[in-house]
């Protein structure tokens, strides 16, 4: 196992981890937030489903701090990952992705350009000859009928080519996904993936899995085999109950060839560097 917790400089394409599942994405020219969550240290967040939980981080920017953005990438609408802040301070006319329920809220509170993608549906941004293509990929909050009460989710894979005719660099982003089936399909569609940004925590309700937990997200890259791993989510909340020490040990123990990288907030990982390196 490569666990690398460096910087790297800001290429052509790059993640900026701000905290919890908020990362920006800097791929050519185009910029991608995720996830926007930016509560400050000991402030209280409303999960959904009567769950609150104190933030125990502060995160590295502010929407004031945010270059303009080509989009933002929502996999669902729970606190933690599009809080009180972003409804207040982000621009009403920024494109958001993200799932039709939470298109159909978001633009309740004034947002105008949401798009709604269902499992395998894209969006596409252009840039000169670049592009930048979304897809919307199988992602399921928790397992059995108590799914039926939680939001609506979806991964996404980012897929940015230069020009036309070059090679993409395919980011995925799990969203707050447990493991089940369908997941294998992001394999059959996208057998090469160059980095995961996986959603961990082992965030529980009634002793049932709503976010993977170190032995799923382990899964997860056994199944997916991406060349590199962010792994983020996992320690801002109390509600966040598996600790990303034990990701890497059982990285360690069951894929020990397996590249991780674990920013700190604040850091920016060069993704074109750690794809080459690993």
């Amino acid at each position: 196992m490569d666990i690398d917790a460096t910087a790297g400089g800001v290429p052509d394409a790059s993640l900026s981890f701000i905290g919890t599942a908020t990362t920006l994405l800097r791929l050519g020219g185009f910029t991608v937030l995720t996830d926007p969550n930016f509560l400050h240290l000991g402030e209280w967040s409303y999960f959904g489903q009567g769950l609150f939980s104190r933030r125990r981080t502060e995160p590295a920017m502010q929407p004031a701090d945010l270059p303009p953005l080509t989009a933002v990438v929502l996999s669902h609408l729970h606190g933690d990952h599009f809080d009180r802040v972003a409804r207040r301070e982000l621009d009403r006319d920024v494109p958001i992705v993200t799932t039709a329920q939470a298109s159909r809220s978001l633009r309740m509170s004034g947002f105008r350009n949401t798009g709604a993608l269902s499992t395998w549906a894209t969006e596409t941004f252009t840039d000169g000859a670049a592009t930048l293509t979304v897809t919307a990929v199988p992602a399921r909050h928790t397992a059995g009928p108590l799914n039926l009460l939680l939001p609506q989710v979806i991964g996404t894979v980012l897929e940015y080519r230069a020009a036309a005719g070059a090679s993409p660099l395919r980011v995925y982003v799990s969203g707050d996904t447990v493991m089940h089936g369908d997941l294998a399909r992001i394999r059959e569609r996208f057998p090469s993936l160059d980095v995961a940004v996986i959603h961990l925590g082992g965030t529980r309700i009634l002793n049932v899995l709503l976010s993977m937990d170190h032995k799923q997200g382990v899964d997860l890259i056994e199944l997916l085999r991406p060349a590199v791993t962010v792994p983020v989510h996992y320690d801002d909340y109390g509600r966040f109950t598996s600790p990303v020490s034990n990701f890497l040990v059982e990285v360690r123990d069951r894929l020990p060839d397996t590249r991780v990288r674990l920013p700190r907030r604040g850091d920016v990982i060069s993704l074109r560097a750690s794809v080459a390196a690993g």
